[in-house]
């Protein structure tokens, strides 16, 4: 294996009779983009391979498949949190550009086109965000991805410039990495699958297209903190199928997010029936501050959220209710009022990758606020879940 260090890395390898060129890339950078058109234009190359899933090969050639979004389905299906996470990031992505004059990924749309012009297979090589997204969060206490979670919200919708640090950061890995960076490198909990897994992954999609492009020079366009790892994964011994299997391997579901639920129902419905059996009049009191604390609670995240008044309303009326049938949350039942009450229009959808740069703006695009009238309400009933809960407890005991 040679590697040969120019204004990009290069790591030229073999596997069998196929050459392998690795090409590291800065994902902020108009030279590294330049490099790519210029080897692929080289005509040396007989495939493309990239950095890319399905999902975000998708997401950089259709960009306002934003526009055509299902927002009701989104909330059915329980994407809510994962929409306002990517939507977090392209906000990110966007305030990049507009601070610098640089476009994240474009190294990426250059791989695509120069594959596309010149009639060249394009390889995805890289794993399924959503895969790795559920193997890092299975690494961590439930605690430490609400953490995790809520910072990384918080830190990419922040109206303040992107650090020159931040900058450096992207040139040296992908926009995944870089949102984790103050984590990843110093914990094996992150690193393992947001890193070194997709190193080992990436290899293996190579090997095989080794294979499948016997004796064709293939191009593969990686980020250069990838380089390194994939070069080494190159090199190693082993079936690169059984590889991709164990790596896209979701974890296994726990019992216990699903018992929980219905357990709390059962804990709050048997103090009710113990209220009643005591008195008429302390069974009305435990419901009374179930409906005040829950609904209460709900109702204040969907206001913060700047729902519709009767959006309000409703969380107030379905949060008591719907917290006794963990089939169906509170923040289903706001997102759909607030969706018939406010409905998106066409410009909303249009504008959402511009107006998730602001807070102001997540607030102010129709779409985004439903999406946080979910978030926001869904929390208020839990939280209320819990402190009702234990106030029935106080008042069962005092």
């Amino acid at each position: 294996m040679n590697e040969n260090v120019t204004a990009d890395p290069i790591i030229e390898t073999r596997v069998g009779d196929t050459p392998i060129t690795l090409l590291g890339t800065a994902h902020v950078s108009r030279k590294s983009a330049e490099a790519v058109e210029r080897m692929i234009d080289s005509g040396e190359y007989q495939a493309v391979a990239v950095e890319l899933c399905a999902s975000r090969h998708h997401a950089l050639s259709e960009p306002e498949a934003l526009a055509q979004m299902d927002l009701l389905q989104v909330l059915r299906q329980g994407k809510a949190a994962m929409v306002t996470a990517n939507l977090a990031m392209g906000a990110y992505q966007q305030r990049l550009a507009e601070q610098y004059g640089i476009e994240p990924g474009a190294e990426m749309r250059a791989a695509m086109h120069g594959a596309a012009s010149h009639e060249l297979p394009l390889l995805l090589i890289d794993r399924e965000i959503g895969t790795t997204l559920k193997r890092t969060a299975a690494n961590l206490s439930w605690w430490k991805r609400w953490t995790l979670f809520s910072g990384l919200l918080v830190s990419l919708v922040s109206h303040e410039d992107v650090e020159e640090d931040e900058i450096e950061k992207l040139k040296e890995g992908d926009m995944l990495e870089t949102a984790f960076a103050e984590f990843a490198h110093d914990r094996k909990d992150l690193y393992t699958p947001l890193i070194a897994e997709r190193d080992r992954y990436m290899a293996a999609k190579l090997l095989i297209a080794a294979r499948e492009h016997t004796g064709k020079r293939i191009l593969a366009v990686v980020g250069a903190g990838h380089l390194k790892g994939i070069g080494e994964q190159l090199q190693r011994s082993g079936d690169p199928q059984a590889e991709l299997t164990e790596l896209d391997r979701l974890p296994p579901k726990s019992r216990w997010p699903k018992l929980i639920p219905w357990l709390i129902v059962g804990l709050v419905v048997f103090g009710f029936y113990l209220g009643f059996s005591r008195s008429t009049e302390l069974g009305w009191q435990l419901i009374q501050d179930w409906v005040l604390i829950n609904g209460g609670l709900s109702a204040l995240g969907a206001l913060i959220a700047a729902a519709h008044p009767l959006t309000v309303v409703t969380a107030f009326v379905a949060a008591p209710i719907t917290s006794l049938n963990p089939t169906i949350g509170a923040g289903m039942v706001t997102a759909a009022a607030e969706l018939v009450l406010r409905k998106p229009q066409v410009r909303d959808f249009s504008a959402l990758r511009f107006d998730t740069t602001s807070l102001r703006g997540w607030w102010r695009n129709r779409v985004s606020r439903t999406l946080l009238v979910f978030l926001f309400s869904t929390l208020g009933s839990a939280a209320g879940t819990y402190l009702a809960g234990f106030r029935i407890f106080d008042r069962l005991t005092g």
